[in-house]
């Protein structure tokens, strides 16, 4: 199950962890390959928080992007 919260955005006001959209492309691609070896590749997302409207869109479109094409 991947908690997919996106306000470590760099424009989020809360955080200030900096992270950019290719950073929530990388990470469930990850968990997608650990996904391939433990779980036959079932993944749950669900999606949590953001503050900043335009963060949140670049980043929850990178994260949906990257679990459809793998």
């Amino acid at each position: 199950m991947i908690s997919a919260g996106f306000d470590a955005h760099y424009r989020d006001p809360l955080a200030g962890l900096n992270l950019v959209a290719d950073d929530f492309d990388w990470a469930p691609g990850k968990l997608m390959e650990i996904a391939d070896e433990c779980c036959e590749s079932r993944i749950v997302s669900l999606l949590e928080g953001g503050y900043d409207l335009e963060g949140l869109a670049e980043s929850a479109s990178a994260h949906v992007n990257r679990l459809m094409t793998g």
